[in-house]
């Protein structure tokens, strides 16, 4: 979980910073990911507000989640990995999550488990028998040292 949280830091996102990381059955790194604008898409020439009235001002149509990141990063079956992510993930990454053949999901945060997507999140997860565990107290530290 450390590699993740070390990959969400490379997020621009000022609110959010989200990291994930995939293993195989041997618990070896596959792949990791964090949230961020598609590669070839300027972080400077898009969004990174989270509120207003203009969607399309918004951050969300832009941005890649840190599951997808991942998974589209391993390029490689799935088939069997488990999936660490700091934020517990949304409707649409655990379609994703689902359709890679992944496992297991080990979370820190599930500040928004109360919102439809997420809800929609287990119930997907349940029917399909993925496990997903938040591994309670977990903090975790990176201190980064500026010159």
């Amino acid at each position: 979980m450390t590699v993740a949280k070390a990959s969400a830091m490379r997020s621009k996102d000022p609110s959010t910073q989200v990291g994930a990381v995939i293993v195989n059955k041997l618990n070896q790194i596959i792949s990791t990911g964090y949230n961020g604008f598609p590669r070839g898409i300027n972080d400077d020439e898009f969004p990174w507000i989270n509120s207003g009235e203009d969607w399309g001002n918004l951050k969300y149509p832009y941005v890649a989640h840190a599951e997808l990141n991942a998974i589209v990063s391993a390029r490689t079956d799935l088939t069997g990995c488990d999936v660490y992510v700091t934020l517990f993930p949304c409707n649409e990454c655990t379609k994703i999550i689902i359709q890679a053949g992944i496992n297991r999901i080990y979370f820190i945060d599930d500040k928004y488990h109360n919102e439809k997507e997420f809800i929609a999140s287990r119930k997907m997860l349940d029917a399909a028998k993925i496990s997903y565990d938040q591994l309670p107290n977990l903090e975790i530290t990176i201190k980064v040292k500026q010159k």
